[in-house]
């Protein structure tokens, strides 16, 4: 019996592994596992909707939902969570001492839309003080010139974006002073390279996030799954399907990790840390779904409606199929 051919562009996972090898499969379905760079990934994705299926930017998926009809339905599936206190990095002689130093200054960013800078911007500005509008902001190639927003962007006047020059990149222009700060998922190759010029501006960035999590309780959210709308409107199970599976994928990850007999990735302390991590997060601290991520969603989403990038505020339920929210019980 034939199953439906889909392609899956994803990023390299643990969570997902299982997928990319077979061992784990989606009901009635033939999975191709394309492992990309998730810019990549996106960037196809949102300019040409090449793959059926799709890791996605949070940020860019709700950039999408504009559009009516839209032209993808997520998955409630995190691929990719991350503490973003270390994306924040400024010139060692920028007068940044703390994070509510970066009051009036002037900040790089790849692009405005990029769901770490969203959460970051977001943080500033609710717990140090930092305003969205009360800097400058600067877009660019972070280690390439010429990047440009990959999904289009119509923000307030109150907001000052500029575009650095055609020949030039965030990387050279923190190193150089020509910005205060660069706000950015990737380490930037000064601060790689040891460049004195470039710091973090978190300098404990571990102590941060842990103190940012035990008041929050928040495990910001950076990529969901997204199904091409054709896709899903011609197959509607085919988002139950993917669920289930990568659900099972994320749990079989969550068993070989905890597997001691030999480390499984090239960090001495694994264990502890994730036992660490199990005791200060929970069991299941990448949950996928709504329920148990219901506060972490709804405050991306005010973030997102606050930073001009979403014309009204979402409500979590609304980001994803129906077909995922809910399932049978015996």
């Amino acid at each position: 019996m034939s199953r439906l051919r889909l392609t899956f562009a994803c990023g390299d996972y643990d969570r997902t592994r299982a997928l990319e090898e077979g061992t784990v499969r989606p009901d009635g379905i033939e999975l191709t596992y394309l492992r990309l760079p998730v810019e990549e990934t996106f960037f196809r994705m949102m300019r040409h909707q090449e793959f059926e299926v799709a890791e996605m930017s949070l940020s860019s998926y709700v950039l999408s939902l504009r559009n009516d009809p839209s032209p993808f339905v997520a998955l409630p599936v995190y691929t990719s969570r991350m503490f973003r206190h270390g994306a924040l990095y400024c010139h060692a002689d920028s007068g940044i001492t703390t994070p509510e130093d970066l009051r009036g200054k002037r900040i790089g960013t790849p692009e405005y839309q990029l769901t770490a800078c969203v959460w970051m911007r977001g943080i500033l500005a609710d717990r140090h003080d930092v305003p969205v509008d009360s800097v400058s902001y600067f877009t660019g190639g972070q280690e390439t010139p010429g990047r440009i927003e990959k999904a289009g962007v119509d923000l307030p006047d109150s907001l000052r974006i500029s575009r650095i020059p055609e020949d030039r990149t965030l990387a050279q222009m923190l190193a150089e002073g020509e910005i205060d700060a660069l706000c950015t998922p990737r380490v930037p190759s000064p601060f790689t390279a040891g460049d004195p010029r470039v710091r973090r501006v978190f300098p404990d960035v571990v102590a941060a996030e842990k103190e940012y999590y035990a008041a929050t309780g928040i495990f910001p959210v950076m990529h969901v799954v997204v199904i091409r709308r054709d896709v899903y409107d011609r197959h509607r199970w085919v988002a139950q399907s993917l669920y289930k599976a990568l659900l099972s994928a994320k749990d079989a990850a969550y068993d070989t990790l905890y597997d001691t007999s030999a480390l499984r990735f090239m960090l001495p302390w694994l264990t502890p840390q994730l036992e660490e991590a199990r005791e200060l997060m929970g069991r299941d601290y990448w949950s996928y779904g709504v329920e148990g991520n219901r506060e972490t969603l709804a405050t991306f989403l005010r973030y997102h409606h606050e930073q001009g990038l979403s014309a009204r505020r979402w409500e979590p339920e609304e980001l994803f199929a129906p077909e995922s929210l809910e399932a049978a019980v015996i």
